[in-house]
This record gives C-alpha cells, structure tokens and sequence, in this order.
C-alpha cells in the first residue's frame, strides 16, 4: 500500500488541534440532520478538551473553541451554537494600527524623560535646590549618553545642553562642574546605596582558610593524644 504524503494531504487550518480533529469538522459537515451534526460538534468540543493540552486555558472561554470549529469549517457549519456564531469578516478584522507617539524630542540621545525632568527642575525656585537638581540633571545624561554611545561626553557640552533645554533657566559653572567632578558621582553614589555586609561576601569568608580562628587548645589537646 503505498503511504500518503503530507504533501498531498489538506493543509491543517489549525495546526494546533491537528489533522484527525479537522477530519472530524469535515466529516460532521456532511452530516444531513442538524440536530445530529450538533450533538456530534458538542462531543467533539469535550473529546478536545481531553486530547489538546493547547486549549487548557480555553476552559475559561470556552466560546474560542467553538470559534476555531467555525474557522477549522470554513465558517461552512450550519449547527445550533451555544454562543454568538462568530463573523468571518470581524474575527480576521486586522486590529487598528496602534500610533507611536509623536513628540519633538531634541535631544534623543538624552530621551524624553530627561526633558521632562528638566521642566521639573525648572518649576523649584529655591536657588540650592535648583542647582543640586541641575547637577543630578547632569550626572544622568552623562550616564545615558555613555550607555547608549559607549563613550564619555564631555562636560561642557552637557552644561550647554542642560542650558539649552531650559532656554538658559538651568545654568552651572563649567569650572566649578570640572574642579569637583560633579558629573561622576552617579555611580559612586549608587555603589554606596548597596548594604553592608552582604551575605555572599560573608560565606566567601567562611570558606577562605585564612579567616578562621587559630584554637589553640584543639591543637594542644591533639598533641596530647598522640
């Protein structure tokens, strides 16, 4: 007997249910009594609900079942459904187009969010606040910039943007940011966010020989012994 090959076999609508239940759709289709050809897709949906582990999470929606019957007929299935009989043309509807979000971001090597906080820096009106949150404004494009272009920017030109971006109501000394290298302190600060005594470190200790304490008396005991 010569074998058939899937070549020449239907291609499989839904390959998640496979080639049998598809067969089963078809052969319910040419069922004459309407009444039969519903109970059969009933059965169908409880035999599939045993033998296809893809539909675990349809027992919670169970109408995507009888949908994908539909999809698996062609929509060519004339049986009394138990839920809404789904629209060929609404269930293939291509969703709407989701639009990026447009905005005039000058600086996109900085992103928006560090306009957004430089309008933010802007709005404090005491004049030290102002400047330590220029000079965090700073830090954070310096470290951005850096992740992204895998090399250093120099200062000056981040003061020139900070200036730039708050049309000249965000100014810093380039003098005073080079002198006390302001713009560098980002990542030390955050190593010092990290909490002492870190358990990992501990147990290196534990398993480094020179840490442990010399008893004396375990040796002399020993000594004794012998």
């Amino acid at each position: 007997m010569i074998g058939e090959y899937n070549t020449q076999r239907e291609g499989i609508i839904l390959k998640e249910y496979g080639r049998n239940v598809q067969k089963l759709v078809n052969y319910i289709r040419t069922i004459p009594d309407k009444e039969k050809r519903t109970t059969m897709a009933t059965t169908l949906i409880e035999l599939i609900k045993q033998l296809a582990p893809v539909v675990k999470e349809a027992h919670e929606n169970p109408q995507r079942m009888w949908d994908d019957l539909y999809i698996i007929a062609d929509f060519n299935l004339d049986i009394d459904n138990p839920f809404t009989t789904p629209d060929r043309t609404i269930l293939f509807k291509k969703p709407r187009k989701m639009e990026y979000p447009q905005s005039d971001v000058r600086f996109k090597h900085y992103g928006k969010n560090i306009e957004r906080l430089v309008a933010e820096a802007i709005k404090k009106e005491d004049p030290q606040e102002r400047e330590e949150a220029t000079i965090y404004l700073g830090k954070l494009m310096k470290t951005f910039y850096s992740n992204w272009n895998k090399e250093t920017l120099d200062d000056s030109v981040i003061v020139k943007d900070i200036t730039l971006m708050s049309k000249g109501k965000l100014t810093l000394n380039l003098d005073k940011v080079r002198e006390d290298n302001l713009f560098e302190k980002l990542y030390r600060e955050k190593k010092k966010l990290r909490p002492e005594g870190n358990p990992r470190d501990n147990r290196d200790n534990r398993n480094r020989g020179s840490n442990r304490p010399f008893n004396k008396n375990r040796h002399q005991h020993r000594r004794r012994d012998q």
